[in-house]
């Protein structure tokens, strides 16, 4: 059993875009004192379930009660789930569970994700303020960032950095791609956030050191300059999503543990390069201050007011076009399922 987990708190001040995101991952444990069970033993009241990409999507409700009405809850997972599907061109793993826990008194999103627990490949658990709005739900990323977990294999503390970047940098993409989002706002928050991941004065490399900004940002820069390297290499026919498609498809999923090498000499063929093991053996033990301003620059992302503007004559805008592009496998849109009370 897989029990490492992955929290991402989302306060009201960050689902409006000017809070902080806090994160952790560590084993499940009880709090001191505590004899309840893990999460996924949680009571349930009711289920539905959809169908997306191949896989059957098990949304499960906890004791409690939100002001939204169901459907548009269902709504809000169904295009997570959605996204993530269309930009993998399948749902990573085929049965994955969902548990809406209601919080009373509360606005807001957190959410954890774990792999192989409780028969499922995957299992997240998402605790959702009893007053949050649809507005808010409309604005979240944290549903879709917890369903990106499910499409690489479990790593250890050190490499930790790799599945939460990973979640960073594709979670706005593939909403772009299933048409959730423009292509400005994510590029406009990638000019803003990238810097996060900048290595300070006594930090060390990607497997050294364990700060939030150099675990997420830090993560998410890797995937970046990975994603733009393959492109250059392939003259723009591949891509990440390309080398993250080849890890899916070779079982390397959240239900898994794999050393990285594995999961990035499985990428790399999926591309015909060397661009993540390269890269890795690069950033991995030593800190390397990622030009971010030039690539800006080359992808024709131009700095303009609180946003950005593109420069469609920059020497790689067709590589920055290709990354947000809807994959030629199309939109995977959800079929929806059945609703049953527990016990039925």
């Amino acid at each position: 059993m897989i029990d490492r987990r992955r929290v991402l708190t989302l306060s009201l001040m960050a689902m409006a875009g000017c809070g902080a995101v806090f994160a952790a991952a560590r084993l499940f444990q009880p709090a001191q004192g505590q004899r309840r069970g893990p999460p996924w033993a949680a009571p349930v009241t009711s289920s539905e379930s959809f169908r997306v990409g191949g896989a059957t999507i098990q949304v499960d409700f906890g004791d409690g009660t939100v002001d939204l009405p169901r459907p548009q809850v269902m709504r809000w997972v169904e295009n997570a789930a959605s996204s993530v599907a269309t930009y993998y061109g399948r749902f990573p793993v085929a049965r994955d569970r969902i548990l809406i826990q209601p919080r009373e008194d509360e606005r807001g999103v957190q959410g954890t994700t774990w792999g192989g627990v409780g028969g499922f490949p995957a299992f997240s658990r998402m605790r959702l303020g009893e007053q949050t709005t649809a507005d808010d739900l409309n604005d979240d990323w944290t549903m879709t960032h917890e369903l990106v977990h499910t499409a690489f294999p479990s790593q250890e503390d050190d490499q930790h950095w790799i599945e939460e970047g990973l979640a960073v940098y594709v979670e706005p993409i593939a909403r772009v791609q299933n048409g959730l989002l423009p292509a400005e706002k994510i590029w406009s928050d990638m000019v803003r956030d990238m810097p996060k991941g900048n290595p300070g004065s006594s930090d060390g490399g990607l497997d050294e050191t364990h700060s939030w900004g150099r675990t997420y940002w830090g993560g998410a820069q890797f995937c970046l300059l990975a994603d733009v390297t393959i492109r250059e290499q392939t003259h723009n026919r591949k891509g990440l999503q390309d080398a993250l498609r080849a890890i899916v498809a070779a079982g390397g999923t959240i239900d898994q543990e794999w050393p990285i090498g594995k999961a990035f000499a499985a990428g790399d063929a999926g591309t015909g390069t060397h661009v993540l093991e390269d890269m890795y053996d690069r950033m991995s033990r030593k800190p390397v201050t990622v030009d971010l301003d030039g690539i800006w620059k080359k992808l024709g992302v131009v700095r303009s007011g609180n946003g950005v503007r593109f420069d469609d004559h920059a020497p790689e805008a067709a590589i920055r076009i290709a990354i947000t592009k809807t994959p030629k496998s199309g939109r995977i849109l959800p079929v929806t399922g059945e609703t049953h009370a527990a016990g039925e």
